[in-house]
């Protein structure tokens, strides 16, 4: 395959041939807004290039060009040297253009070897050797006859790659690609990256994680507004120099002082089972935790361990039976068998992971988004929907996160994914709630607006607000919450306080080494 080529290049030894893809004044409007400005840019053969900038910056709309999605408005895209117009996704990968999207797309009833014989004409029983061999020879391991459903979040992604990699590329196109994974996950998914930079593979690099782009790429691309300010190497840099050269000014700090409990819990989860019926879900099991007002408690875990259940029983979404109905309370009273709307009139806000669809509603403008959770703001009245309110209330949430978008009236789906993740966070702390569940609030948001997010939340907190955060971002939970509990295969870890949550400790509970602890407490002698 093209990724064993010999190269010169490598972890700090780029090849020094010409570039295998070159973009030349490369140009993409759309009605409402310029994505990509007279962009240029090149990636050599064996070098990992990141793509840095903030949200609406023109990352996506630049890939999906290189990728085939959209087609260039002017400028030039250029492949072993040659002029090219690659039409579509399949163009793309006829050339040698591979991507791993942040999102997989594997069918979970289905195994490895069947996911990926419906990207080539081969058989799955014939795929399957050539998997292995492929997994043992990048640091991939990963069985070709397992079903997707019974494997880790780590090892979806491994397959996701080696499925790329059976296409032979020349460059892959990598989003995101920590984002699902946990801290012990990083280090042999760089360790791939560089091998297959050895062999002569280029990768472009998209992450809005510093520290990875300067000890990972040989060079970063730096975009903002849709045009490109810098190419920088990023072990040269800071995070510090590289946050202001994405947003243009310094990187805004957290202002936290101690937190301040109240005596009595905002919102009490107590003993609470639950079998989801969904057959790939992860069962609650024995969940406790009281949560109070004036405080921040972070829920980590990598994910599939329970966080989608836990936040849609929390949320309401999900609703318990009545003989359940004690399990959850909110100020008090009980409402485990009550609906989203009830635990919001009691003071609950809700931020879900999923943004399109559960979020907001993509076709709908931003000032009629603000109505699926503040319309008893004001905003209807004698069944009749008052616009200027709904207006000044959106209006108010552009402003209050400095949201990226033509107004009120944009679309929700005109709006990048972080811009839109910044509008969804504002509208539900302008509600002013008893309590917040936060499932993934800077999930693909750059460094920037992802300080602006936490330093929000902790104005919350210090405003009386009982938070939970339930996020894949260890170093975000270490940042902002006052204590942390890990969730691991449905089942919560004991409460860590903020100097008792190390790094450390924390990676330790993730692989469910607190069930062993507690086995260990469990059978010690009185």
């Amino acid at each position: 395959m093209k990724a064993d080529v010999g190269a010169d290049g490598g972890a700090g030894r780029p090849a020094a041939n010409g570039p295998l893809l070159e973009l030349v004044g490369v140009t993409k409007s759309f009605p409402t807004v310029v994505a990509n400005s007279d962009v240029s840019l090149a990636v050599r053969p064996g070098e990992i290039h990141a793509i840095l900038g903030e949200n609406g910056a023109g990352k996506s709309t630049l890939m999906k060009m290189i990728y085939g999605v959209l087609a260039p408005d002017a400028g030039e895209i250029r492949w072993r040297g040659e002029p090219v117009r690659i039409g579509n996704p399949a163009h793309a990968r006829s050339l040698g253009i591979g991507m791993v999207f942040q999102h997989f797309s594997l069918l979970e009833s289905l195994t490895v070897a069947e996911n990926i014989s419906l990207a080539t004409p081969e058989t799955a029983s014939r795929l399957a050797p050539r998997i292995a061999e492929i997994g043992d020879r990048f640091g991939l391991p990963v069985d070709p006859h397992a079903l997707v459903h019974s494997l880790s979040v780590g090892q979806r992604q491994r397959a996701e790659i080696i499925r790329c990699l059976l296409q032979e590329p020349g460059l892959i196109i990598m989003d995101e690609p920590t984002s699902v994974l946990p801290p012990s996950g990083i280090p042999p998914l760089f360790d791939t990256l560089r091998k297959l930079a050895d062999g002569g593979c280029a990768v472009l690099f998209i992450s809005h994680k510093l520290e990875e782009i300067r000890s990972l790429c040989h060079r970063a691309t730096v975009m903002r507004a849709g045009k490109v300010v810098a190419t920088v190497d990023p072990a040269a840099e800071t995070n510090e120099t590289l946050a202001r050269l994405m947003i243009g000014h310094d990187l805004p700090r957290s202002h936290r002082t101690a937190p301040h409990p109240g005596a009595h819990p905002a919102m009490e989860i107590h003993n609470l089972d639950y079998q989801p019926e969904d057959p790939f879900g992860t069962r609650l099991e024995g969940v406790d935790l009281p949560l109070y007002p004036g405080e921040i408690v972070g829920i980590a875990g990598v994910s599939g361990n329970g966080q989608r259940e836990l936040a849609a029983v929390l949320s309401g979404e999900t609703i318990l039976s009545r003989h359940d109905r004690d399990r959850i309370r909110i100020g008090g009273e009980s409402c485990g068998d009550a609906g989203a709307g009830v635990r919001r009139r009691l003071g609950l806000a809700f931020v879900p992971e999923e943004r399109h669809g559960r979020g907001a509603v993509p076709e709908m403008s931003l000032t009629r988004n603000v109505l699926l959770t503040a319309h008893g703001r004001g905003m209807v009245r004698r069944g009749m929907i008052a616009f200027g309110q709904a207006r000044a209330y959106a209006e108010k949430c552009i402003g209050a996160l400095d949201v990226r978008c033509s107004g009120a009236d944009a679309e929700a789906h005109s709006l990048s994914g972080g811009n839109l993740q910044k509008f969804i966070i504002a509208r539900e702390i302008a509600l002013g709630p008893k309590v917040m569940i936060a499932s993934q609030p800077t999930w693909g948001v750059d460094v920037g607006a992802a300080a602006s997010i936490r330093q929000q939340l902790i104005d919350l907190r210090d405003q009386g607000a009982a938070i939970l955060v339930i996020s894949d971002e260890l170093e975000e939970l270490l940042e902002i919450a006052d204590r942390v509990l890990v969730l691991f295969r449905g089942r919560l870890s004991p409460s860590l306080s903020r100097g008792e949550a190390t790094t450390s400790l924390i990676g330790r509970y993730m692989t469910g080494g607190f069930l062993n602890e507690n086995q260990a407490r469990e059978v010690e002698p009185a």
